[in-house]
This record gives C-alpha cells, structure tokens and sequence, in this order.
C-alpha cells in the first residue's frame, strides 16, 4: 500500500511529469511578455502574431504539463486501466486555445493588410525581443527532439541526426512531447517569419508584409491545431502499440521455453503506457499449477518493462496448430 501511496504521491507525480512542457511553459510565459512589451512600442502586427501564439503556446504546455502528471498516476482499483488517456483530454484543450488564438491572429492579419500600421518605434527592441525568441524556443526545440529519443528508446545521435531522427520516431513519443515538438516548429518558423516583416517594413514600402506575416503565422497554428488534435482523438479512442513494441511483447513471450505458440495478442497504447492482452499456448502435459506459475512468469518478464502497466494472458495447452506463420516466427526467434 504504502508503495502505491508514494507513486501517486503529489512530488511524485510532479517529478514524473512531463519536462519538455514545464521548460516550454516557463521559457514561452517569458517570450510572450517580452513580445508584448515590443508589440505596443512598434506596432507590428506581426510581432502581435508572434505574442499570441507565444501567450497560446504558455497556457497549451502550462495544461499539458498538468495532464502529464496526472496520467502518470497508476492503476488504482477504481481505475484498472491507469490514467494515461487523461493527457489526452488536456491535449485537446491546448488545441481549442490554439485555435482561437489562431483565429484572433489571422483576423489581426486580415485587418493589417487592408489598413496597414505605420511603424512607431522599437526596431532594436522588437529585433532584440526576435533574436532571443529564436535562441529560447530553438532549445525547448532541441530539448523536445532529445526527449522523443528518449522516450522512442533511440540510440544517441549527434548533429543533425538528432532532428531526423526526432521526425522519424515523433510517433511514438508521449502527446505533450509531440505537442511541444510540432509548436515549436511553428514558433520558430513564426519568429523567423515576424523577424523578415519586420526588417522589411521598416526599411521598405511593403507594408503589406506585416498583414501577410501574421496570417501565415496564424495558418501555421492551425496546422499545429490540427496535427495535434489528429493525434489525440485517436489516443483517446485507443491504438494498437508500434510495431516494433509488438515485436519485443512477441520475442519476450516466445523466450519462454515452455510457450509453443501465441494464439492471439493485442497490445493497445494509452498516452505513452501499454496494456497488453493474450492468449499463449503452452506444450502438452503440465499441469494446472505449473501451467499458472509459467503463465505468471511470462506476465512478469513482460510488464518488466517500465512502458507496460498491466499485462493480462490466457493459457491454453498446445492445439497442434502453429497459428504464427513460419515466417514471422523465424524473425522473432
């Protein structure tokens, strides 16, 4: 009791939480101010468009942080299957504040182009404001890609590995990773955006740029929006694991020496936790209680893996028919 007591103890789950949002979050809060500041000395609309999905990106990561910590809470008598559906529930949230953040920034756009904003000031604060913008939210970037490794089980790269390897294994990383990684994105590409409507205007006549600026800023926030909340309604229906999870379930059961064959196995992902159920055959002749204790051995050795929270099988003594096909059994042996 008392060890279920300290996983779901409140600094417990606090550590466990998500750490690429809590860093996102705090360093986010902090652009927004400063955007803000330089927004109403220049004027800019892109540097508002730029704010807001700053101020969107805080409050998303501040709630993904939340229902990270939430699903880390385990399974409880009440709650057989964990909570691990629950960051889902904050996911799509954050993805309700983007979207109206988005439309807020594109109508500011729409508005910008046909009554353009004479620059009133603040060109080094604004580029200054830009410049530090790009450094932060290029390292919640960096540390975002690091954490999908981690979370994916990837060997270390280095360079420019790190990011093609994070866009190769994105799926599989935990819903607040996924979403601090593809805003990121956008921010970085906004900042950039805002940054060149912004030279541009002050040193041009092409004032239209800064409407232009902050309508694609605003349309790259509902891309974020919808990839996103894509990826959280299937979490919330339940998807069947990665392969290569599957494969490792599979080899684990098949080391066993006494399992011959795995009837059926269906492995369902629920935030970054998996639930396994199956049904395994065991060779001919055990009795009912050897058959149990190798049924609970083979549970044991799969939920030793830190991703599995529950792991339920069946037994049943060897039918004579090899349901995996010889194929797929030579690659898992």
């Amino acid at each position: 009791m008392s060890n279920e007591t300290d996983n779901n103890g409140f600094i417990s789950l606090i550590k466990k939480g998500n750490k690429s949002s809590a860093v996102a979050m705090i360093g986010n809060a902090i652009i927004a101010a400063c955007k803000a500041i330089a927004y109403v000395i220049s004027g800019s609309g892109a540097m508002f468009a730029s704010a807001m999905h700053s101020l969107a990106d805080a409050v998303n990561q501040g709630f993904v942080f939340i229902g990270s910590v939430l699903s880390e809470k385990r399974p409880t008598p009440q709650f057989p299957t964990g909570f691990g559906r629950v960051i889902n529930i904050f996911c799509m949230i954050a993805v309700i504040v983007v979207t109206i953040m988005a439309y807020e920034t594109i109508k500011e756009g729409w508005h910008l182009l046909h009554h353009p904003v004479e620059n009133t000031g603040g060109f080094w604060l604004s580029i200054g404001v830009l410049i530090i913008n790009l450094v932060i939210d290029g390292g919640i970037l960096l540390k975002a890609m690091k954490e999908i490794l981690k979370e994916a089980r990837v060997e270390k790269t280095k360079g420019w590995g790190i990011a093609i390897a994070a866009f190769r294994n994105v799926g599989r990383a935990a819903p607040p990773t996924r979403l601090v990684f593809y805003e990121d994105i956008v921010a970085v590409t906004g900042a950039l955006l805002a940054l060149t409507a912004i030279i541009v205007t002050a040193f041009t006549d092409f004032t239209s740029l800064d409407g232009i600026a902050t309508i694609l800023i605003g349309f790259l926030m509902i891309g974020v929006a919808f990839r996103v909340g894509f990826d959280n309604m299937v979490g919330l229906i339940g998807v069947a694991a990665p392969k290569d999870i599957e494969e490792k379930v599979f080899r684990t059961i098949l080391s066993d020496e006494d399992v011959t064959d795995i009837k059926k196995l269906r492995i369902i992902q629920e935030g970054r936790y998996y639930h396994v159920e199956g049904l395994i055959e065991l060779r001919k002749g055990l009795s009912l209680a050897v058959a149990d204790d190798i049924k609970f051995r083979v549970q044991d050795k799969i939920i030793s893996d830190q991703d599995i929270t529950d792991v339920t099988l069946g037994i049943i003594e060897d039918d004579g028919i090899m349901d995996l096909s010889p194929d797929r059994l030579n690659g898992l042996i």
